[in-house]
């Protein structure tokens, strides 16, 4: 394992901003707001923003202010943040980012989680935090390999918790750190004692007696479930076909990864007009600038092709019950783009023992709702032994 800094070079910062000089902006019907893509004047603002009065030097300090390193596992180097508990006992917990996140959006609740009496927490309460960036994202940079999908992750992260010594920790994800975590408790069941997770994905049966007796929030998840899935989910169905082609546009214009990303900050958010609204426009910046510097747009979307072409096995373990030795607990925020049924939940998930939801918040609550996401952690880690 060998220590790590972000440094970014100033050339590259120098031609980040040429690049944004040169833009060649399109033209865009007037009146439609947001319903067919991010505005143009929106995005030209927050464009002259990025140029002039984003500080990535600033963003860079404060990510270089928490212990980085990088291990080669499987083949690739994997980056990660590790920050120890000065708590006897500790519980060791795993973070898993999704897309388009980075580890950035986890650095909030740091703190809470390893130091939870500066934090008006119980010392109790305390975990060990490892936070890995994915394989193929940001400073675990591109694979050079095909088939790195969730299990290939999952089996990283195994081997990453060996090496750090740990012998009993507990995961936690959202987006792609849900599959993620579920597939490492499957992996490494000696070792894993409990998965947390912010976003659950459920079906319905095929049976449409299953829809019996649901209640009128229940109806509402899935009515926008179905929404969601005819007019929401356009870039899934572009990066989980055609990684490579999207590439060259994404790598090539700053202002086409803005775009890309900021669209998601937008939809997926507890957010009333603009991504603003529940994120800060320096962490939208900040993770835009991440994809954009380590030149990972096209090597981080992979991983949806490679986990649309999942073997038949898991294909089947997702339509049918996890074999989970431990306990899962969901946290479910209203704003997701994925609202899931606990009565569906439950049936994928036998060993679910805690389900909270939320009365605000979204996809990245470690941004949005830092301290209720780091107060459930804490209330299930209360029952997972240490």
């Amino acid at each position: 394992m060998r220590p790590f800094r972000i440094e970014v070079s100033q050339s590259d910062l120098d031609d980040l901003h040429r690049r944004i000089d040169g833009t060649r902006w399109p033209d865009e019907l007037p009146g439609v707001g947001w319903d067919r893509g991010v505005p143009l004047e929106y995005l030209r603002e927050l464009t002259d923003y990025w140029r002039s009065g984003f500080d990535w030097r600033a963003a860079e300090a404060r990510l270089n202010g928490f212990p980085q390193f990088v291990t080669e596992i499987d083949g690739v180097n994997v980056h990660f943040l590790h920050v120890r508990s000065a708590v006897p006992g500790a519980l060791p917990l795993i973070l898993t980012h999704g897309w388009p996140g980075t580890v950035a959006e986890f650095l909030e609740v740091i703190g809470p989680l390893t130091d939870p009496v500066a934090h008006g927490g119980d010392a109790g309460d305390a975990f060990h935090v490892v936070i890995p960036s994915i394989p193929g994202y940001a400073f675990s940079g591109p694979t050079g390999q095909v088939g790195w999908d969730t299990g290939r992750v999952a089996g990283a992260w195994k081997e990453l918790m060996r090496r750090l010594g740990y012998e009993r920790y507990a995961v936690q994800g959202g987006d792609w750190g849900m599959p993620i975590s579920l597939r490492l408790g499957l992996a490494d069941p000696e070792h894993v004692v409990g998965v947390h997770l912010n976003m659950c994905v459920t079906f319905p049966p095929p049976d449409p007696s299953a829809m019996e007796g649901l209640d009128e929030a229940d109806l509402a998840r899935l009515e926008f479930t179905g929404w969601f899935m005819q007019d929401g989910t356009g870039w899934q169905r572009i990066q989980s076909t055609r990684p490579q082609t999207l590439s060259y546009a994404l790598t090539d214009s700053p202002v086409g990864q803005l775009a890309w990303i900021a669209e998601k900050y937008k939809e997926w958010t507890d957010s009333a007009k603009v991504p603003e609204d529940a994120v800060s426009r320096d962490h939208i910046l900040t993770a835009v600038s991440i994809y954009w510097l380590t030149a990972t747009a096209g090597s981080s979307a992979q991983l949806y092709y490679e986990s649309s072409h999942m073997d038949a096995d898991f294909v089947r373990t997702w339509a049918g019950p996890w074999p989970l030795a431990m306990p899962v607990a969901v946290a479910s925020f209203p704003k997701d783009a994925v609202r899931p049924v606990r009565r569906f939940a439950e049936q994928i998930l036998p060993t679910l023992t805690r389900w909270t939801e939320f009365d605000r918040g979204g996809h990245f609550p470690a941004l949005e709702q830092p301290k209720l996401l780091v107060d459930d952690i804490r209330t299930f880690g209360r029952t997972l032994p240490r």
